[in-house]
């Protein structure tokens, strides 16, 4: 009985103490931690503990943002490198940042405002290059291009979003795709790489890209979104 009780208060003082902890360590804009970035929003928070997180010099966050827990966030190469006078990783209003992603800037990566995602989505706007075939490619110069997402847009959970890639505004990114090159307002984009499956059409909603007959791929069928049914014949 007396070990029964032992366990119990150990077990309660263990998960008291994470608790604590966690409220402890989050970073808001009134903490140490919050002061260090280029701008910390009033009411944002960032979850602990966190992921690997630097540069916060070149990093501004909007208000009421949340930031999951194990969210890496960095800028440059290493901590300590000088990027100019401006933030290269901007997160607006209203995001969530969903738990153990990751957003690597070292060029020029937006966010718009109300922009949610899934869990570990990651997002960078630089990729080692592969010129020389003679070269080991992580010894390659790497190659940096800016990367947007627009306000309103949904990552789903593991989406991968690629250098260069321009995200429109309302867009749904379906779970584990790869996101490059334009993706146009208000669709839904799945696959790797990620292409259009959905468009928003005003009166009709949203309607499936037009194709021949047939059964629809697994990319189509999209969950959360409408399904319209698969064409007679």
């Amino acid at each position: 009985m007396n070990r029964a009780w032992l366990r119990q208060i150990q077990w309660r003082a263990v998960h008291w103490g994470w608790e604590a902890a966690q409220r402890a360590g989050m970073v808001t804009a009134d903490t140490p931690a919050g002061r260090r970035f280029s701008a910390f929003g009033r009411g944002s928070v960032a979850a602990f503990p966190p992921g690997s997180v630097f540069g916060e010099r070149w990093i501004a966050v909007g208000e009421d943002t949340l930031i999951g827990a194990f969210v890496s966030l960095s800028a440059g190469m290493v901590p300590g490198q000088d990027l100019g006078p401006v933030p290269v990783l901007r997160i607006g209003d209203r995001c969530v940042i969903g738990r153990g992603s990751h957003i690597v800037a070292h060029h020029s990566l937006v966010i718009g405002d109300d922009v949610f995602t899934g869990p570990y989505v990651y997002i960078t706007d630089q990729n080692h290059g592969y010129a020389d075939p003679d070269v080991p490619i992580g010894r390659q110069m790497p190659l940096n291009a800016a990367v947007r997402i627009g306000s309103g847009s949904w990552l789903g959970a593991g989406a991968v979003v690629l250098p260069g890639a321009c995200v429109g505004r309302n867009v749904v990114i379906a779970a584990g795709s790869v996101v490059r090159g334009t993706v146009p307002d208000h669709c839904v984009v799945a696959g790797v790489p990620a292409r259009v499956v959905r468009t928003y059409v005003p009166g009709d909603g949203w309607s499936p890209l037009l194709r021949p007959a047939g059964p629809r791929s697994a990319a189509d069928r999209v969950e959360g979104v409408p399904q319209p049914a698969d064409p007679a014949g």
